[in-house]
């Protein structure tokens, strides 16, 4: 299992971390946003794959930003499993 950081852009959310087992998301916990909710998506989506997560947060718009936390976590974990496969 191998521990990822990323920077979140256009969101209130200013890190986000998780663990990869693989493809499997686990650990996943943000700084900053909206606590609550943040806590619950962390939880819901421990031990689901990167493309099940992808599946249901890619283009999910917060606030008319153009982009969410949800979808900023999309788009970090398509990066790094993108990055650890090349």
């Amino acid at each position: 299992m191998q521990h990822y950081m990323c920077k979140p852009q256009g969101v209130c959310a200013r890190l986000i971390e998780f663990d990869l087992d693989g493809d499997v998301v686990h650990n996943v916990s943000f700084t900053g946003g909206c606590n609550g909710n943040l806590k619950a998506i962390s939880a819901v989506i421990d031990g689901m794959t990167v493309s099940q997560i992808e599946k249901v947060f890619t283009g999910i718009d917060c606030g008319g930003k153009g982009t969410s936390c949800s979808d900023q976590l999309a788009k970090c974990l398509h990066q790094v499993l993108e990055t650890a496969k090349a």
